[in-house]
């Protein structure tokens, strides 16, 4: 497909103009999606990344995924082999699609043009498991004591299908095994605990299915952990996740509203950094995410607001008095997950008390179409 967007094209968004608004004074820029499945709100967040990096000096992208998958995306945007898809091979879900392969094409020419000022990517999570982990340490049972080995595949085999559709997504569809992940790596670990170098991938394994939104029992990821990677790189950074990871305030999500408000990526930026974060969202009002067609908003969602003035695009800067005055107060945004259903609808949002301490910037787009996914 091509790397240029139709979303430049959208009537409403001045692209150069909101980018400017965001890179005013910022040293990060978090820009979140309500959803990571449509391809306008990704095309739209790559178009702000491009013109932050063009025009205003930002030169660090950080993602939701692990440390190993930023420097396996930073090595390819560097110049180093192979293609953005493969690159993307082990990232997770989410990021492997070809409008994010377009993302990495662009990065990797403005390197190459940029050799003493390139963009660093960064995961701004730990060091994760990838599929690769689960052969080595079957390999090395194989090797070290093959009368274990059916009793170990018999572990791994459910639990490794998590690095295509996560755990929790699994149970929400109705297809997961039953067992949970955590426990079958917990019981793989204690079976090669006597073989180092098996041992050593399994503990990597087991990190991951305790860390899972379904190992963790939460929605809501570990955002001091997260914030802290964003903090410790350098430069001008921007930060790519969903609305209720980069929203400047706590955040209460629909999916578990017992839970109460929770900090959030974002809010712990916004304490390091003041007003030098700087939130900026991208919604949208109904379309087909592939997977599901998603409806007009509930009228209680902002989306539902921001969308009644049938505009193909349209966007609020929050920071602006008179904008403020009109739309701040406590709020609701649309957000769908991977556990979407339309049933469901109602419950997919994420609430803020306050829609300007959240959102610097609220981008809307009126309809969308599903991103475009790698084989």
């Amino acid at each position: 497909m091509s790397t240029e967007s139709t979303i430049e094209r959208e009537p409403g968004l001045p692209l150069d103009e909101i980018a400017g608004r965001l890179a005013s004074g910022a040293t990060v820029v978090g820009i979140g999606e309500s959803t990571r499945f449509a391809r306008e709100t990704f095309e739209l967040r790559d178009q702000l990344f491009r013109r932050l990096v063009r025009d205003h000096g930002f030169r660090t992208l950080a993602v939701q995924d692990g440390a190993g998958t930023g420097e396996a995306l930073d090595a390819y945007a560097a110049g180093g082999p192979g293609s953005a898809a493969s690159a993307l091979a082990d990232a997770w879900k989410p990021w492997r699609t070809a409008e994010m392969a377009a993302a990495l094409e662009w990065i990797r020419a403005f390197n190459q043009d940029h050799r003493d000022d390139p963009v660093r990517i960064l995961g701004v999570k730990p060091v994760q498991a990838t599929p690769a982990d689960y052969d080595a340490v079957l390999a090395h049972v194989r090797a070290s004591a093959p009368d274990r080995l059916a009793e170990l595949a018999a572990h791994l085999d459910p639990i490794r299908t998590a690095h295509q559709t996560e755990e929790h997504v699994q149970r929400a569809r109705g297809v997961h095994p039953g067992r949970p992940f955590a426990d079958h790596a917990r019981d793989a670990l204690a079976l090669v605990e006597s073989i180092p170098e098996a041992a050593a991938r399994m503990r990597l394994i087991v990190r991951f299915h305790e860390h899972s939104v379904a190992g963790r029992g939460d929605y809501a990821g570990e955002a001091a952990l997260w914030a802290d990677a964003i903090t410790e790189s350098h430069g001008r950074t921007v930060y790519w996740d969903g609305i209720a990871h980069t929203s400047a305030a706590e955040t209460v999500l629909g999916l578990a509203p017992e839970r109460g408000s929770r900090p959030t990526v974002g809010s712990l930026l916004r304490e390091h950094y003041g007003e030098r974060y700087v939130s900026a969202a991208i919604g949208f009002h109904h379309g087909n995410l592939g997977a599901a067609v998603v409806p007009a908003p509930a009228p209680d969602l902002v989306d539902a607001k921001i969308g009644a003035a049938d505009l193909p695009a349209r966007w609020l800067d929050l920071r602006q008095e008179d904008v403020r005055r009109q739309w701040d107060g406590p709020a609701k945004a649309r957000v769908i997950s991977g556990v979407y259903t339309p049933e469901r609808d109602a419950a997919e949002y994420v609430s803020v008390a306050s829609l300007a301490e959240a959102f610097d910037v609220f981008v809307h787009i009126g309809e969308v179409s599903p991103v475009h996914w790698l084989p």
